[in-house]
C-alpha cells in the first residue's frame, strides 16, 4: 500500500480562492443535489458564523462529510461546536455534526473517492494520499475526521 505521509500537509494554494467562488455559487444555489453544499460552523474563538463548501456523501442512508484536511478551522469548530447548517442557496437545514470513531472512520473513507470523486485530486494535492485507492483513503482514519450529519 503506498500511502502519503507528508508530516504537515499544507492545503493547495488554490483553495481558498476556489472556496470562496464555490460558497458563491452556493448562495446562488449553483450545483444542486450533487454538488457542494456550504457548512455553515460557528468559529470556536470568534463566535461567528464560518461558511466551507463540503460534498456529502451518502453510506446506507446517512449523510457524511469527510474533513478532506488535518486540523481544517471547519473541522475543529464542528469538533467545538456541533450544531451546523448545510445549505444550498436559500435553502438551510440545522444538523448536528456527529465526528465518527477511527473505526466508524475507516470504512466511510474507504468509500470517499468513488462516491466524492472531486475530493481526490484535492488529497493528492494535498499530500495525503498519492493514487487515490480505497486503501489508502481508509489508512487516513484518525488522521482526517469524518462526520455524520444528523438533522436537528
Amino acid at each position: 500500500m503506498t500511502v502519503a505521509t507528508t508530516p504537515n500537509p499544507t492545503p493547495p494554494w488554490w483553495l481558498k480562492p476556489i472556496n470562496k467562488v464555490m460558497i458563491l455559487l452556493g448562495r446562488l444555489g449553483v450545483g444542486g443535489d450533487k454538488g457542494p453544499l456550504i457548512l455553515t460552523t460557528v468559529g470556536r474563538k470568534s463566535g461567528k458564523e464560518r461558511r466551507t463548501p463540503v460534498t456529502p456523501m451518502i453510506v446506507d442512508g446517512h449523510r457524511y462529510i469527510v474533513g478532506g484536511f488535518p486540523g481544517a478551522d471547519w473541522v475543529r469548530n464542528a469538533q467545538a461546536r456541533p450544531d451546523a447548517t448545510v445549505g444550498l442557496g436559500k435553502r438551510s437545514t440545522p444538523v448536528r455534526l456527529v465526528e465518527m470513531s477511527v473505526e466508524e472512520s475507516r470504512p466511510l473513507l474507504r468509500q470517499f473517492p468513488t462516491l466524492v470523486p472531486t475530493g481526490v485530486e484535492f488529497m493528492r494535492s494535498s499530500g495525503l494520499v498519492t493514487e487515490g485507492r480505497p486503501d489508502e483513503f481508509e489508512a487516513l482514519a484518525g488522521r482526517c475526521s469524518v462526520f455524520r450529519v444528523d438533522p436537528r
